[in-house]
């Protein structure tokens, strides 16, 4: 399935810029990428997806080729779930799917719990629907207080983007990812960047280096109380070797992830479905063959029973 066409959706601090695959008179499904990542981190998944879907692939604001929030407007958790809105209203959809890994998977859900009409089917990459963080709870006004604090640090500097060799900024990507094989930090950098005369720099907002400053985060009572407004249904897949939260590297502990996929087994029955697979984080990149199957029959599953592995 060749890429058919690239986006540029007008929304009022500038455009939010996307890839499609397909025909857009298919189902529609949204791809929703993960923290400081763009689109191009689904472009080894999606051809190996069903082929009768219409793919949209965005970057959020601040990441990729979408254009920056205006100074002095912070990049908040709500905002981008508001971007699916907007990018729903731009393409003309009243419901679809909806395809998001880590940081996107948590946007797309709340997104799906906020507007639960418009949502067929979430698939949720190494991701939790909501930001459930048991060690944030208590620090939830320090988080605040350091996320308004940075967003008025970066822009007070007004230091310049620094631009590196090609081979340094991937180095230094690799450096902070260690999930991402060279590979597929070429291939997100190749959106990630622009070519200048002194080398390259990153096309990203520097005002969003914290993805826990962007975050919502929410008790476990909220999150059961959240979930019960789903009406999709849920796919979660976990990477055995990924992690559940952002600041942490392994799953040393997973019980909150239990928490997690536990209640929405409870709340959801049927309509849920919990698979393991082999792989780190970047599972969907680096190994996209150990998840197209599982994505591909929950998408054209009919029914609201579980599609077989």
């Amino acid at each position: 399935m060749g890429l058919i066409s690239k986006l540029k959706l007008a929304v009022p601090w500038g455009h939010i810029a996307a890839r499609a695959w397909g025909s857009h008179q298919a189902a529609p499904v949204l791809c929703l990428h993960g923290w400081l990542d763009n689109a191009n981190s689904f472009d080894r998944l999606i051809p190996l997806l069903p082929k009768d879907f219409y793919y949209v692939a965005m970057d959020f604001g601040g990441h990729g080729l979408s254009s920056h929030y205006s100074p002095g407007f912070p990049y908040y958790h709500q905002n981008f779930v508001s971007e699916v809105r907007r990018v729903a209203a731009a393409l003309k959809w009243n419901r679809f799917s909806i395809l998001g890994h880590s940081f996107g998977g948590t946007v797309g859900g709340t997104f799906s719990c906020i507007f639960p009409e418009m949502v067929d089917k979430l698939v949720l990459l190494d991701s939790s629907p909501l930001a459930l963080d048991t060690n944030e709870i208590d620090n939830l006004l320090t988080c605040k207080r350091r996320a308004i604090e940075h967003v008025l640090q970066v822009e007070a500097s007004r230091k310049p983007a620094q631009a590196v060799s090609p081979e340094e900024m991937l180095q230094g990507f690799l450096k902070n990812n260690s999930h991402v094989g060279e590979a597929c930090g070429k291939h997100l950098l190749q959106r990630g960047t622009t070519q200048v005369a002194t080398g390259v720099w990153l096309n990203r907002d520097r005002r969003i280096t914290w993805p826990e400053h962007c975050f919502d985060f929410v008790s476990r009572e909220l999150f059961v109380h959240y979930i019960k407004n789903l009406q999709a249904q849920v796919l979660l897949i976990k990477a055995t070797e990924g992690y559940y939260a952002i600041r942490r590297e392994n799953d040393g502990n997973r019980e909150p992830m239990m928490f997690v996929s536990s209640s929405l087994k409870s709340v959801l029955k049927e309509r849920f479905q919990y698979v393991e697979v082999p792989g780190n984080h970047y599972i969907h990149m680096n190994q996209p063959q150990q998840v197209a199957g599982v994505i591909s029959s929950f998408l054209q599953n009919k029914e609201g029973t579980p599609a077989p592995l």
